[in-house]
């Protein structure tokens, strides 16, 4: 008789799927990735003056 050991993997696949996950995850990161509801438009007044100098 043929034994079936279809049941024992199961283990194994949450193994491997975990890992895809981290990989996407980290991939998505790595690349810039956006998600939705963050904002780019981030403004920022920068002024700068020189200091007025006396001339002789």
């Amino acid at each position: 008789m043929a034994e079936n050991s279809s049941g024992n993997n199961g283990m194994l696949y949450m193994i491997v799927g975990g890992l895809v996950v981290v990989v996407a995850v980290g991939g998505f990161i790595m690349f810039g990735g956006h998600m939705p509801g963050q904002s780019d438009s981030k403004n920022m007044n920068i002024k700068i003056e020189v200091p007025a100098v006396d001339k002789k």
